[in-house]
């Protein structure tokens, strides 16, 4: 739980915050729900899409993706494997 939170967090630091960028639901799922891509000994694996506030609610597409790897304990971000437009 507290890796998705981290990971969500720090996709909004970089797309602009709450006012301009919303994470996809699954990363306000327990434990970051469908967007936890995998969990190894390097630590938890999130691919997500983001977009304006209610992109995903009023059916728009996703404006960015984001892959980002925190640590096994899940109290840092080890890289920004990625974050732009959506592939």
């Amino acid at each position: 739980m507290r890796a998705a939170n981290l990971a969500r967090m720090q996709a909004e630091r970089l797309n602009g915050g709450l006012t301009r960028y919303f994470t996809a639901n699954c990363m306000h799922q327990k434990g970051g729900g469908a967007c936890m891509v995998k969990s190894d000994a390097k630590g938890y694996h999130f691919d997500f899409l983001g977009g304006p506030p209610g992109w995903e609610v009023n059916g728009q597409r996703a404006t960015v993706q984001t892959r980002i790897l925190v640590n096994p304990a899940g109290t840092q971000v080890v890289t920004v494997e990625y974050n732009g437009a959506p592939r």
